[in-house]
């Protein structure tokens, strides 16, 4: 078997629904398995689940993991995938209808290739924010990184809303680590930057805007105080991943003041206080990852 597709989910019922809809309609003419980590869901996502295993022939396998975090999640669907190509897509996302075929043909090229991650697309619960500048939009797991195929570039990485990897990777590389990811309502990431570095190291990673998925992006997010807590958890993130945690709180340390002066200094300016705003959060929150004080 080519590909086993994971959906990792926590108390997101409904959303999981819509993305086993959309693995319905694939284009992909070779098997596949479906496999739903059930990350500590207090939600009917159960129910929803063993309504698709009676309802079509693709195997669905539902699998409780009481441990609660992504990384841990994402780990427990590695474990129980059985194809050549593990394809992550998240349970707030809509694949489209040739997203497995693009990954699967791709991945079939070279085996050198350890890694391929898609386009992918925001689906905004109203209208798109007009305020949120151009390099805060991957907080929002926005991707479009090229219009053909290509090689990503380090620093260049996929997104875990679709991402996919060699399941022969995990034989050599030590999966994600469970001490980065989301875990409950914390925003803590770069367990996705941490992997695919270390992957980089025997495989290349590739891009394809073939294989795109729909992100939804729910109304609660659409807010300048949410950004700057996904922010200052991004700050958090770099801190935990970091090998040089000294270097960087130093650093961090003697930015904020900084950051906090040209926010006075540019009151004038909406645009260049909330840039710098976003500095401060960010260096707060690489000193409270060093201090592990963000719990």
């Amino acid at each position: 078997m080519k590909a086993s597709i994971a959906i990792c989910t926590h108390n997101r019922a409904a959303d999981v629904k819509e993305a086993l809809l959309s693995l319905l309609k694939q284009s992909f003419s070779g098997p596949f398995e479906v496999i739903v980590i059930d990350n500590r869901s207090t939600d009917h996502t159960k129910q929803v689940v063993e309504e698709f295993q009676h309802m079509v022939d693709i195997p669905i396998h539902y699998v409780y993991e009481e441990k609660l975090g992504l990384s841990v999640a994402r780990n427990r669907a590695i474990r129980e995938a059985k194809g050549e190509y593990v394809l992550f897509l998240d349970d707030d996302a809509v694949a489209s209808e040739d997203w497995i075929r693009s990954i699967v043909a791709l991945f079939d090229l070279d085996p050198r290739i350890g890694c391929v991650g898609g386009k992918i697309d925001p689906a905004w619960e109203g209208s798109p924010p007009l305020w949120l500048p151009p390099e805060n939009r991957p907080l929002y797991t926005i991707l479009d990184y090229a219009d053909e195929i290509v090689e990503m570039v380090k620093p260049a990485i996929p997104y875990g809303a679709n991402v996919a990897f060699r399941m022969s990777v995990f034989d050599k590389i030590k999966p994600f680590r469970e001490d980065l990811g989301r875990v409950g309502s914390n925003l803590l990431s770069s367990e996705e930057t941490e992997l695919i570095d270390r992957i980089r190291a025997h495989y290349s990673v590739y891009y394809t805007p073939h294989a795109s998925v729909l992100h939804k992006i729910p109304r609660s997010r659409i807010s300048r105080k949410w950004l700057l807590r996904r922010i200052y958890w991004q700050g958090v993130s770099s801190a935990v991943s970091s090998n040089r945690k000294s270097a960087l709180f130093l650093k961090s340390l003697v930015k904020v003041p900084v950051f906090a002066l040209l926010t006075v200094v540019f009151a004038y300016d909406k645009q260049r206080i909330f840039r710098n705003v976003s500095k401060l959060f960010y260096n707060n929150g690489q000193i409270s990852g060093v201090l592990r004080i963000y719990q």
